[in-house]
């Protein structure tokens, strides 16, 4: 008989028979799969390409409107009737075991508050414009930090570590998600700070570089002078330029097919790749001059006290709209009063309420703030007790930040502090939970993202963080 003559009987196979005779197919299947995979680590990578969430996701984008120097809750949005009856007496219960410095007797706000919108909240008169907006805005009147000093403060809101150097809540949004325009930064942080942590406060430390915050101009930089540096070469031509990086790449590839996968120098060739598209949009984006007269009074970019940070909240809005995953813009350094508390907040608060209302305003008109997640605020708050006759100390332990847009819940409150705005006790919110809640609504699970650096895997919120599902829409 012929041997590769089957009978009906023979051409039935047990399991073990058919796993003894096509193991080696097995094997070889097994192995073309690992040498794939090795082929496919070993190909350079686009760090910035689209990635998929952990699940369907809430937002697309992330604006955060940092407020550096840490403003006073309790004259701005945590309403506190006791504080304002008891101005001037001893504050009824101890202080923190840890504080920043000697405070006195308690300070009511000089500032009156009033109920807004169809939910009733409380704003202050410092803020007449963002409180016409308060129905979409989701307050947390429980934020605490661990750190009642500027710079670890700043580093534990913007890294979720105090003590290291982490990558930022941006850089990390960008490695779990990507850009959605390849010709522009995942992250751009507009006119950062030079200051308590610095560069820090936007790096993506041991996370591919580029990740890293893109900075537009610096705290010291009218926005109207604050460009994406480098962003042209008018000495080279654009056809030159290409020339040169195809030969650099050229190299880079040959050194990657012999040294393997390099996240360093992928992240490089990235980032070249990137600075020269950018040059193509980035010019157009930054130029304001296309846009209606309307659209700049509505931003408050008529008038002096506002046209600054006007500009930036517009720029921020260009930004997101054009794929931008993390837009950060800061009002640096101001909301410190230590002092001349009435003087300075009343200035802070005139040069970014209309700015921001506007801000929130148009982003809805246009659709954009359906999933687009605004944050507000600072690296902590301020105590009730006077300091310098006339300000506020620094205050970790309890204080408000907003959220509006894509997620959660608008026109709501959540938390709450004492009688006199010192200590969250009802609800607290750590910062790990916000970063948490932040990721969450982005639709990457904090527990999940990680990134193996040192030999153990990090994350944003590093053991902490608990999604605060009671804001969430």
């Amino acid at each position: 008989m012929n041997k590769w003559h089957w009978s009906p009987a023979q051409r039935l196979l047990s399991r073990r028979q058919m796993l003894q005779q096509c193991s080696a197919g097995f094997g070889g299947l097994a192995l073309a799969g690992l040498l794939a995979d090795e082929s496919r680590a070993n190909q350079p990578r686009n760090p910035l390409a689209p990635r998929p969430p952990h699940f369907t996701p809430r937002a697309r984008r992330v604006i955060f409107l940092f407020m550096h120097g840490g403003p006073s809750q309790v004259d701005t949005f945590d309403y506190k009737p006791l504080l304002q009856r008891d101005h001037g007496r001893p504050l009824p219960f101890a202080r923190p075991r840890v504080v920043s410095s000697e405070t006195g007797n308690l300070l009511g706000s000089p500032w009156q508050f009033r109920r807004h919108g169809q939910s009733g909240i409380h704003v202050s008169e410092v803020f007449p414009h963002i409180a016409g907006c308060v129905d979409d805005l989701c307050m947390i009147y429980s934020m605490h930090g661990s750190n009642s000093r500027h710079g670890g403060a700043l580093l534990e809101l913007h890294t979720g570590s105090d003590t290291f150097v982490r990558p930022s809540m941006g850089s990390w949004i960008s490695y779990g998600l990507g850009t959605e325009n390849q010709n522009l930064p995942s992250y751009i942080t507009i006119c950062p700070t030079l200051t308590h942590g610095g560069v820090n406060n936007w790096s993506s430390a041991f996370l591919p570089a580029i990740h890293q915050g893109t900075p537009v101009g610096n705290a010291s930089v009218p926005a109207d002078r604050a460009t994406i540096p480098f962003i042209s070469h008018p000495g080279t031509q654009s056809s030159v330029q290409r020339l040169e990086l195809d030969l650099l790449n050229q190299m880079n590839q040959e050194r990657l097919r012999v040294a393997g996968s390099d996240a360093a120098l992928e992240a490089r060739i990235a980032s070249f790749e990137l600075a020269f598209r950018m040059q193509a949009v980035a010019p157009e984006l930054q130029d304001i001059a296309g846009e209606t007269a309307a659209t700049h009074r509505l931003y408050g970019m008529d008038q002096d006290a506002t046209r600054n940070f006007g500009r930036m909240c517009l720029m921020a809005r260009r930004f997101c709209e054009r794929g931008v995953r993390f837009v950060q813009i800061s009002h640096s350094y101001k909301w410190d009063q230590h002092s001349d508390l009435r003087r300075d907040l009343s200035r802070n608060a005139l040069e970014i309420d209309k700015p921001i209302a506007g801000l929130l305003r148009d982003l809805k008109q246009r659709g954009l703030l359906e999933d687009t997640l605004v944050l507000w605020g600072g690296e902590f708050g301020r105590t009730p007790t006077a300091q310098g006759g006339d300000g506020r100390d620094h205050n970790p332990q309890g204080f408000t930040m907003w959220l509006a847009g894509a997620g959660v819940k608008p026109g709501f409150t959540h938390g709450a502090t004492d009688d006199y705005g010192y200590f969250a006790v009802e609800d607290k919110v750590h910062f790990h939970d916000l970063h948490a809640t932040i990721l969450h609504l982005l639709g990457l699970d904090h527990t999940r993202l990680t990134y193996r650096y040192a030999g153990r895997d990090f994350r944003l919120t590093d053991v902490h963080g608990e999604v605060v599902q009671e804001i969430l829409a």
